[in-house]
């Protein structure tokens, strides 16, 4: 392989309010049966989380708040006990955690913290529009001026939106009349309509937010591994089946430099002293497994490629790492 490539809100009219809850009922099961069906294997039981803990997601009213119930609770709960752990620490040196990336993972814990919130808010409401207990929808909503403000302040928040509409309806001067008749009917399906959209939207949110904050050990190990192969190396490449010896020059960038990554590079693996790389261009691909000596500054392994192409690989370092 040549190393040139490197460089639905249907609007209700007269529908009784029993048929708008059972409908409202199987379009959530309908979106919980389509959510599951994408979910990792390992994912744990959210429902059963949100609801054990309940009270403490109720109360959340500041950031940190949300930050300790996470680590007490929350984090172990969902299987991110490494994470609970590290956010937990005291007084880690600022440049650790600056390589721990720890400022974006308490970002990532307040927003999960946030749409579980969100969501046990969501259900919260939907039982009690369910028995029509119409001030028990509104303390539920508004009850809590510090807890609403927090939320409400997590305005990028994917489920935002909805919790905005469900609030809309609840503050509305129609609800605080509370008339009979159809046009309370109305009333009742919107606001149970707009809590079951709450309930998917930050349910969605909450696992997507899981699913990044379990991977983080994995984007800490490639900045690692990113900045330890930074700098400029030369390469020399012997083709055993072509008979051949190239040399090359690469550069890596540093982490964060995606706009200078190596073109054909797609994946790169550093563990320890072990290095593995995947080059792909034009259909063909190569796998380089390497490992560092000399305290870093060498690189010795093999390739293989889609050619049929075998050999080994000489890596040196020739310049330190720079922007």
């Amino acid at each position: 392989m040549a190393h040139r490539i490197l460089f639905i809100r249907p609007a209700p009219s007269r529908i009784g309010l029993a048929l708008a809850m059972v409908a409202v009922s199987v379009f959530g099961v309908w979106v919980n049966a389509n959510a599951d069906g994408s979910l990792p294997s390992a994912a744990p039981d959210f429902p059963s989380i949100v609801q054990a803990h309940s009270d403490q997601l109720a109360k959340i009213e500041s950031d940190k708040m949300a930050g300790k119930l996470f680590v007490s609770a929350i984090g172990p709960a969902l299987h991110l006990g490494d994470v609970a752990r590290t956010l937990g620490a005291n007084s880690l040196p600022a440049k650790l955690a600056t390589e721990l990336l720890v400022p974006d993972l308490t970002a990532a814990v307040l927003r999960l913290m946030g749409s579980l919130a969100a969501w046990h808010l969501a259900l919260t409401v939907k039982q009690a529009v369910r028995e029509q207990q119409r001030e028990s929808v509104t303390e539920r909503l508004f009850g809590s001026p510090q807890a609403k403000a927090w939320l409400d302040q997590q305005e990028q928040s994917p489920w935002h939106a909805a919790l905005s509409a469900l609030s809309d309806v609840v503050a509305s001067p129609e609800w605080a009349k509370g008339n009979q008749g159809d046009s309370a009917s109305t009333l009742w399906f919107t606001a149970l309509e707009r809590a079951g959209h709450l309930e998917v939207a930050a349910m969605q949110a909450g696992y997507q937010e899981w699913d990044r904050i379990r991977n983080w050990k994995d984007r800490v190990r490639g900045l690692r591994g990113q900045a330890r192969l930074c700098g400029t190396w030369q390469w020399i490449i012997h083709n055993h089946q072509q008979h051949q010896e190239q040399k090359l020059s690469l550069l890596f960038p540093p982490a964060g430099y995606t706009q200078a990554a190596l073109p054909g590079l797609v994946e790169m693996i550093v563990l320890g002293e072990n290095v593995y790389l995947r080059w792909e261009i034009d259909g063909r691909a190569q796998e380089d497994s390497l490992q560092f000596s000399k305290e870093g500054h060498r690189l010795e392994g093999t390739f293989i490629n889609s050619q049929g192409g075998w050999g080994s690989i000489s890596g040196k370092r020739t310049a330190g790492c720079a922007p």
